[in-house]
């Protein structure tokens, strides 16, 4: 796990490293999220995904093209080398193509309906992760993502409508912690 971490971790420098200047100075992108204790997913190799995953999620909020696209491609790595993760690794390649916030957080809800069930399958081995819900994305389709914390930061609308959506589900670990 350690050396998928470092290679996703890597991967992600060395994009950001051929980004013109000013593409590189417009938003910061922090190198690790930080959050109360990790939750632990039973995958290791999920795991890797679920970090550069929450960096995504950061960057969709926040509007950050760049940091999107440097994140997509990290978890299209790391997705490559997980069972049953053809969906979610055809979706984190579009979004490495994708020209614009607005394509890239359409993108973002295929991703997700093939992510969330991978995780749900796996399983967690401590902590929480929630399942929240943005009623009015994809023009009121409504659409999905994943949350460490229960206070909505909606990925789809970033800062136009920042509180928009609900907690739907609470993931737990299966021993009921």
């Amino acid at each position: 796990m350690k050396t998928a971490i470092i290679m996703l971790t890597l991967l992600s420098l060395m994009i950001m490293a051929c980004q013109p200047e000013q593409q590189r100075t417009a938003t910061p992108i922090p190198a690790v999220v930080k959050t109360k204790k990790l939750t632990g997913l039973n995958s290791d190799q999920l795991n890797a995904v679920y970090q550069q995953y929450q960096l995504l999620t950061n960057a969709l909020t926040a509007g950050n093209v760049t940091g999107a696209k440097v994140a997509a491609l990290a978890i299209e790595t790391g997705a490559k080398q997980i069972k049953d993760a053809g969906a979610l690794t055809t979706a984190a390649r579009q979004m490495t193509t994708a020209v614009d916030i607005k394509a890239q957080r359409a993108i973002y809800a295929h991703l997700n309906e093939a992510f969330i069930p991978l995780i749900k399958q796996s399983g967690i081995s401590d902590g929480e992760l929630y399942v929240a819900h943005c009623p009015m994305a994809l023009n009121d389709k409504g659409a999905f993502w994943l949350s460490e914390g229960k206070d909505i930061k909606n990925p789809y609308f970033g800062e136009e409508m920042l509180t928009c959506g609900t907690v739907k589900e609470t993931i737990k670990p299966a021993h009921g912690e």
